[in-house]
């Protein structure tokens, strides 16, 4: 089986695309753990393909 990514916030943002749930920055990505989010939106919160131009998250 292979283990689930996990993701930290290193910028804090409101995520649209979740009833504006805030994260801030230490926070654990998604909230909760087992929501499941497109690989897409991963990416697009990886690097500066959003709205604040600048990754807010990381894999760790």
């Amino acid at each position: 089986m292979s283990e689930k990514k996990k993701y930290q916030v290193i910028k804090e943002f409101k995520d649209l695309q979740d009833k504006g749930k805030v994260y801030r920055k230490g926070d654990a990505f998604p909230k909760p753990s087992n929501k499941k989010v497109e690989a897409e939106r991963l990416e697009e919160l990886l690097s500066s393909e959003n709205k604040l131009k600048k990754p807010v998250i990381k894999e760790i």
